[in-house]
């Protein structure tokens, strides 16, 4: 049994396809896995990756940078304001965000906008493998 996933962010459609689970993390409850059955539910996503596993048992992986995750029927959407397949995680610029986000928050701890770059750049090397978040 499966269902259809809408992951969408304002630039693109990210992943449209179905999936027999798929894993978040709301930034109320901690990690989620949705099924086929699921119960109605909204929440709001964490800066995390969301883990698409497919019928055939392969695994899509991407960074999700907030939004919103509805399931409704059997339809999950995905509504985020950035989202990122790994392979199209350019790394280098990954790092180099980590490494500017790491020197602003050395210069002022309680630098907010630093903070949300360093978790944002720590999930996108995380998801593309380069390094664990």
């Amino acid at each position: 049994m499966t269902f259809q996933v809408e992951l969408v962010s304002p630039e693109a459609i990210t992943y449209s396809g179905e999936a027999e689970m798929l894993v978040a993390r709301t930034v109320e409850g901690g990690d989620i896995a949705f099924q086929p059955g699921h119960v109605p539910f909204i929440g709001v996503l964490a800066v995390w990756s969301v883990e698409v596993i497919r019928p055939d048992g392969g695994r899509d992986t991407f960074a999700v940078h907030q939004g919103f995750v509805q399931v409704a029927g059997t339809k999950i959407s995905i509504l985020s304001d950035v989202s990122e397949e790994a392979t199209e995680i350019d790394v280098a610029r990954a790092q180099t965000a980590k490494d500017n986000a790491e020197a602003a928050l050395t210069a002022d701890s309680e630098d907010q906008d630093a903070a949300g770059a360093l978790g944002r750049a720590e999930l996108r090397l995380a998801v593309a493998g380069a390094e664990q978040a």
